[in-house]
Order: structure tokens, then sequence, then C-alpha cells
């Protein structure tokens, strides 16, 4: 069973995110912001990160290079429903960075699930 960890400050997008994964036969672990998920990455056997961009306690930018740095294989997908500058910003950052997918918030269940499954068949 794959495990999937769900980074993102918004309590109700962590509740929704994990429940559909879980359906789908996942192991979710989620946090709260980026230094939680941070830990919570080092802490287990991570298939796939979904991160959110704008986050209290290292943002998602600042996790992707951490995550990048101690793993350079790491699957990670990044969201973001944007902000002041936009959310292709974010985004084209986050690729920059090393994300493997973006997705622009809010985002389908269906192409929620397809982004985690087609990383995972890359593995």
């Amino acid at each position: 069973m794959a495990t999937i960890l769900v980074i993102d400050d918004e309590e109700p997008v962590r509740i929704v995110m994990r429940r559909l994964l879980e359906r789908a036969g996942y192991r979710v672990i989620v946090a709260e912001n980026g230094r939680t998920g941070l830990k919570a990455f080092r802490d287990n056997d991570v298939d796939v990160v979904l991160t959110d961009i704008l986050m209290p306690e290292h943002d998602g930018l600042e996790l992707i290079m951490k995550l990048r740095g101690e793993k350079p294989d790491a699957k990670i997908i990044a969201m973001s429903g944007g902000g002041k500058t936009g959310v292709m910003d974010f985004l084209d950052l986050a690729a920059s960075y090393g994300a493997s997918r973006i997705l622009s918030k809010p985002v389908s269940n269906a192409e929620l699930l397809e982004a985690v499954e087609q990383l995972l068949k890359r593995a």
C-alpha cells in the first residue's frame, strides 16, 4: 500500500483529501504546515507528497527545495489556489523548484487521483 503525505494548512482540505485517498486504498499522513510536513516525510516511508504552496512555517516552495535536497527522486505534487499574484506564478515556481506535478485548486477528485496514480506508476 502506497503512503501519501498531504500537507495543507486548511483543515477541511486535509480532511477531504485524506478521505478521498484512503477510499482509493492509500495510507495517508497529514500535516498542517511545511515544518510538520518535513518531519512527517523524514519519519515515514512516503511514496508521494501533496503540498499546498501558501502555508505558514515553511511554505510549499521552501518545502519542495528541502525535499529535493534530502531525496532527489521524491514524487511531489504542488497545489495552489493562488494568492495576490495569481495561481500560475506559484505553480510555475513550484515546477521550477522540482515539483513532479502541479495542480490548481480547487482540484477535482479525479484529477488528484490521476496525478497520484501517474507518479506511482513511474516508481
